[in-house]
């Protein structure tokens, strides 16, 4: 198919492979509840969070703005929420301010990092910082962080549900009219109980997810150095290439099956580029932290102390991984 390109030299026909994924994990995932599951269960349950692990990395695709031009489209290609927990618009919103690269890794300004400030940290009970500690290791990662984001996430949200954010409440409204269908297919089209259904494939396709997020970003004083490159791996695809993480940042329009030739025709430019965070595969991230912490809970270097006002005005009220925060509202705020 002919693609026409606009002044940017953006790609302005649907990128197929993309189209064609989608239509693959939701057919699948039906497949597997309609015809796998009363016969082997088990591998039922598998393939299942294996497609919500791939649906999740699918709408982290489309809130970039594939595979068509239109957001409309996009976002109804991945309207159904066969993952549950997270409203679309919502993660939109989180996803796109976290792409501010010059604050990454700031408990407050980047609403994905997984450090806290270390004040902050001082008055948390001694369970929770145990549990925040745990948290930062391979293996705590992937049984707990799917439990303790999803717990900070639905908190703040209600609260802001509550104070009046006309928003937050329409993505919820529109994440629970997917949910309407999502849930009683599950159920009685299924015949999983739904209490398993997020307790295997919901629980574990996000923990699938936590090990690409896993070390993700870091903090360096250099913003380059703060996103990483892995550079092979069998979860490329469940990843959707993001395991060049740092290509992402760099080119976050440029679609999933590009990333790969883009890495490679500069690799020895983008491992410089990014100050050497590099890894060969995940294994090696499962050698060294499978039990050992990566990063320190308190963020080395920023929020040591409660400060007041900082670069990036305003700041909006924000779902972080570790519960309620701020992020800075970008040039152009992403469209509810």
């Amino acid at each position: 198919m002919a693609k026409n390109r606009n002044r940017r030299g953006t790609t302005t026909g649907v990128e197929w492979p993309t189209v064609f994924l989608i239509l693959g994990c939701y057919g699948t995932w039906l497949a597997a509840g309609m015809l796998l599951w009363q016969a082997y269960p088990v591998a039922a349950l598998a393939v299942m969070a294996l497609m919500v692990a791939l649906q999740s990395s699918l709408v982290h695709e489309v809130l970039h703005g594939h595979p068509t031009r239109n957001a409309r489209i996009n976002e109804a290609l991945v309207s159904l929420p066969i993952g549950v927990v997270w409203p679309y618009r919502r993660f939109k919103t989180i996803h796109l301010r976290h792409h501010a690269d010059e604050r990454l890794t700031d408990p407050f300004d980047d609403p994905e990092s997984y450090y806290r400030a270390l004040w902050q940290h001082d008055d948390l009970s001694a369970s929770m910082k145990l549990l925040l500690s745990i948290n930062n290791t391979m293996a705590g990662r992937f049984v707990l962080g799917p439990l303790l984001a999803c717990v900070g996430f639905f908190i703040d949200d209600a609260k802001q549900i509550v104070a009046g954010d006309k928003a937050i409440r329409k993505a919820w409204l529109l994440h629970a009219a997917g949910l309407a269908v999502v849930l009683p297919v599950v159920q009685f089209g299924f015949g999983v109980p739904l209490w398993l259904y997020v307790l295997v494939p919901v629980w574990l396709g996000q923990s699938l997810i936590s090990i690409r997020t896993f070390a993700e970003h870091q903090w360096s004083e250099h913003p380059e150095g703060r996103t990483v490159i892995v550079e092979r791996s069998p979860l490329s695809l469940l990843f959707l290439n993001n395991n060049l993480h740092f290509v992402h940042h760099k080119s976050p329009t440029v679609a999933w099956y590009k990333l790969p030739a883009l890495f490679r025709a500069r690799r020895a430019e983008w491992l410089k580029m990014n100050k050497g965070y590099v890894y060969p595969n995940y294994f090696a991230l499962v050698r060294a932290y499978a039990f050992r912490a990566k990063e320190p809970v308190c963020h080395p270097a920023l929020r040591r102390a409660p400060e007041q006002g900082r670069a990036f005005v305003p700041r909006v009220r924000a779902r972080s991984v570790n519960g309620l925060g701020t992020a800075p509202v970008p040039a152009e705020p992403p469209k509810e």
